[in-house]
């Protein structure tokens, strides 16, 4: 009896032991981690964040575009910074028009002796040859060579690169536009959007304010001849009826021959 209790104790020391071996408490098991091989090009990370820049309008955009290329002409070759953006402006439409979005043309600078691509453009005639750049600062290049190259531009250069205003009417008096309004069209643009102030940045101390001028306009009368009428003389004058009416105390529209109307009165300004 006491042998088959020895037993009996014997196998369930055993079968206890082997229990205890079965139980394995397992860890909780960590994320692979992916391995790059030695071999693989390193993948290029780009961080990119939503701009947060507004503009009123597309001439403001283009000024921000464009103001650093011709800061940078204007240190290299002398025309100012404020002339440049203000005829990129005028002449690319804010960078609308179909030579500066098409051809990256943003001066209207015909081929002439242009061996590079070109596009085909109506402008005084049909179908005009204007050069095509790949990039849009290769056209603020150009321009700044065809102006420093052309001997008729050569009194620009004599000029303060402070004086937006000498420079506008020079470019006009030099034949660079036929439009009779263009020295003030470059000069509104300027002064609307302070373009100067690029100018500014790049001279530095050097800078000098362009100081308006003080003008005295001359009495201008006009005799009335056979055929005149109010609307005819304003025209003319580049002035209203209602405006001659006024200088002339005029209350109807009729006149006679002979007739001295007072155009422009002696102002200064």
């Amino acid at each position: 009896m006491r042998r088959i209790i020895l037993i009996f104790c014997i196998g369930s020391l055993l079968f206890s032991c082997k229990s205890k071996k079965v139980v394995v408490t397992k860890k909780r098991s960590e994320p692979t981690k992916q391995v790059q091989p030695k071999d693989a090009p390193e993948q290029e990370i780009i961080k990119t964040s939503p701009s947060t820049k507004t503009y009123t309008s597309d001439t403001e955009r283009y000024i921000d575009m464009y103001k650093g290329i011709a800061q940078n002409e204007m240190k290299l070759y002398g025309i100012p910074a404020s002339i440049t953006l203000a005829q990129g402006i005028l002449e690319s439409g804010s960078g609308k028009g179909r030579l500066s979005v098409q051809a990256n043309n943003h001066f209207g600078i015909k081929c002439h002796e242009w061996t590079g691509a070109k596009i085909y453009h109506d402008d005084d005639k049909k179908q005009e040859c204007f050069r095509k750049y790949k990039h849009a600062k290769y056209s603020f290049r150009d321009h700044s060579l065809f102006l420093t190259e052309r001997r008729r531009y050569s009194g620009l250069f004599s000029l303060k690169k402070g004086d937006y205003k000498a420079w506008a009417k020079g470019l006009r008096a030099a034949g660079y536009a036929t439009d009779k309004k263009y020295p003030q069209k470059l000069i509104s643009l300027i002064e609307r959007y302070n373009l100067h102030e690029y100018d500014k940045a790049v001279l530095g101390g050097s800078y000098e304010k362009h100081k308006p001028e003080m003008v005295q306009s001359q009495r201008v009368t006009y005799t009335v001849s056979k055929g005149d009428t109010l609307y005819s003389i304003s025209k003319r004058y580049n002035t209203t009826v209602e405006e001659l009416q006024k200088l002339n105390g005029l209350t109807g529209t009729t006149l006679s021959i002979g007739q001295v109307l007072l155009v422009k009165p002696t102002s200064n300004n």
